[in-house]
């Protein structure tokens, strides 16, 4: 739904002045996250903790005022290069039209993720925003999917998920219960593993859903479920 990724590496590449650093990043702020939703830290607690760390792997001894102020000006960096994907909302204005309810699932640690969909212009078609600081667990535990289908009163096997990540996206869905879509928009070439659907955009979802659910009663978008009502 949101270039998070994109606007969160150019961030950091503005940040270091360099721009091959992204997967240390991405694992230190996958293992901090984590540990925030187990309630370690709260969230400002794991950015200033989590970018100390990096920066100390990087071999940059910078004191905890300094780490704050850098981490503050990446975050704001990020924030304002947060843009949605063009298929975003088009595709979502389709699935209100067609009377599906829809939430964002998210495994980000902030529990506030309803005022970042907000900036872009996109909250105003979901029903719910799931997300892991909030609930306390994160994707892949089914508990998040879970509580998504709990949040929209609908059953997991009449809910599709929609995610970028075949691991914890579609992977984890298929095995909540759920129908599980990886949303691939590099297109990758391979094999399809069983029982997921790939996509290589959102503009393809309608037609998915045309296609394979005759009926449907679910779907879901960006990592969202959603449901007819």
């Amino acid at each position: 739904m949101i270039d998070f990724t994109g606007s969160a590496r150019m961030a950091l590449s503005e940040l270091t002045g360099r721009d091959d650093l992204w997967p240390a990043w991405l694992e230190i702020t996958e293992d901090h996250s984590a540990r925030a939703i187990a309630g370690e830290f709260d969230h400002d607690t794991m950015r200033r903790v989590r970018t100390k760390a990096f920066l100390d792997a990087q071999g940059a001894d910078f004191d905890e005022a300094t780490v704050a102020v850098l981490e503050d000006r990446r975050r704001d960096r990020m924030t304002r290069l947060n843009r949605a994907f063009p298929d975003a909302a088009p595709t979502l204005d389709w699935l209100r039209a067609a009377g599906f309810r829809i939430a964002a699932v998210t495994n980000a640690s902030h529990p506030d993720q309803h005022a970042r969909l907000a900036r872009v212009g996109l909250a105003r078609f979901f029903d719910a925003v799931i997300s892991a600081g909030a609930l306390g667990v994160a994707k892949p535990d089914p508990a998040i999917f879970h509580a998504a289908c709990a949040e929209l009163d609908v059953l997991p096997e009449h809910t599709m998920h929609v995610g970028d990540r075949i691991d914890l996206d579609a992977r984890a869905a298929a095995d909540a219960g759920l129908h599980g879509v990886w949303l691939d928009r590099a297109a990758r070439p391979g094999p399809v593993e069983p029982g997921i659907h790939v996509i290589d955009s959102l503009s393809d979802l309608p037609t998915l859903l045309v296609t394979e659910f005759r009926t449907p009663t679910v779907t879901t978008s960006g990592g969202v479920p959603a449901q007819r009502g």
